[in-house]
């Protein structure tokens, strides 16, 4: 199987994660990571409260799950009646004394849970403001249509594979800072993504479907505008694939590097038991075999990794991450 078909297989196809702009602060893009239901719901109240949602996808779907929690949290009867069972239990097994002590203790429960309950509202009303607050600064998977999504899918899956490889892991191509530059190149990627899959939401909703012949050209160079943008966004996530795929083939032949060191260790042994079985017209060239390999496999190594570096460079050199900022909105 070739190194492509490999990388491929590697990859597996899930949905795409939220993507955050690595510029916000780390310890607020920790809190909106561990609340997803709270970027959820700030999708929602904004829709609710009129305001344009700063990325689309979000909205009545977004109400309903917060309707249908509520409706459950106050549907939840059962401790009431489990309560009046227990204390009806009670007054029949104790006397009045032993009645007021369940009281006493069912209060002190109650309050327990109350202060629980409020204090995990209070925190999550937090974190659906900052959520709100900061609502430009991540985008949701529900905030793209299926095209859009998947290209984020595919854009994160690639910068994933070049921070995980053990050749960045180990300082290897270290030419560019694949920790600054991938998250913000997927970043990049992620905002114009919803922004097109806003724009076509909208298109959809503007244009009809049956046009007219005599004016359906008119309508044209709009859908020609979603289809470029689109176009070079897939151009962009490609480059980012075929930079990942070259350090996925470096990665190959770096283990392999690896495994040759340990056995170019043992060359003496080879050796040795070469002469020991070998006639020395024999033996001679296959020693030198042992070193021509092992040179081959260095020299492939430092190869691949050049590739690597020059590939890494290019896609910096062509990035997202260097468009001007009128896109930055």
């Amino acid at each position: 199987m070739d190194p492509e078909a490999r990388y491929r297989r590697v990859q597996q196809a899930r949905a795409p994660r939220a993507e955050f702009d690595p510029a916000l602060d780390g310890q607020v893009r920790w809190l909106l990571q561990s609340a997803p239901m709270a970027l959820r719901a700030a999708r929602a109240q904004r829709a609710r409260n009129g305001a344009p949602a700063p990325h689309p996808g979000e909205g009545p779907s977004g109400l309903r799950r917060t309707a249908q929690a509520r409706g459950r949290r106050t549907a939840d009867s059962f401790p009431l009646f489990a309560l009046i069972g227990f204390l009806i239990l009670v007054a029949g097994l104790t006397d009045f004394r032993g009645l007021l002590v369940a009281l006493a203790v069912a209060g002190m429960v109650a309050a327990v849970r109350w202060a629980a309950g409020e204090s995990g509202g209070r925190s999550e009303r937090r974190r659906v403001a900052l959520a709100i607050e900061h609502g430009d600064r991540y985008v949701l998977p529900e905030d793209l249509d299926r095209d859009c999504a998947d290209l984020l899918r595919r854009a994160q899956e690639a910068a994933g594979s070049v921070l995980a490889s053990e050749i960045n892991r180990s300082g290897l191509i270290d030419t560019i800072d694949n920790a600054v530059t991938l998250p913000e190149e997927t970043w990049q990627i992620a905002r114009r993504l919803a922004r097109i899959s806003a724009v076509a939401a909208e298109h959809r909703r503007i244009v009809p479907r049956d046009l007219p012949y005599e004016v359906s050209q008119a309508f044209t160079p709009y859908d020609d505008a979603l289809a470029a943008a689109l176009s070079a966004l897939t151009a962009r996530v490609r480059a980012l694939e075929d930079y990942a795929l070259q350090v996925y083939r470096a990665d190959q032949v770096y283990r392999a590097f690896q495994q040759l060191e340990v056995l170019a260790e043992r060359t003496p042994d080879y050796q040795d038991l070469l002469a020991e079985t070998v006639s020395a017209p024999e033996a001679a060239p296959r020693v030198e075999r042992l070193a021509d390999q092992a040179a081959q496999v260095r020299e492939t190594f430092r190869q691949s990794v050049a590739e690597v570096r020059r590939a890494g460079a290019g896609l910096i050199g062509g990035g997202l991450s260097e468009d001007p900022g009128d896109l930055r909105r």
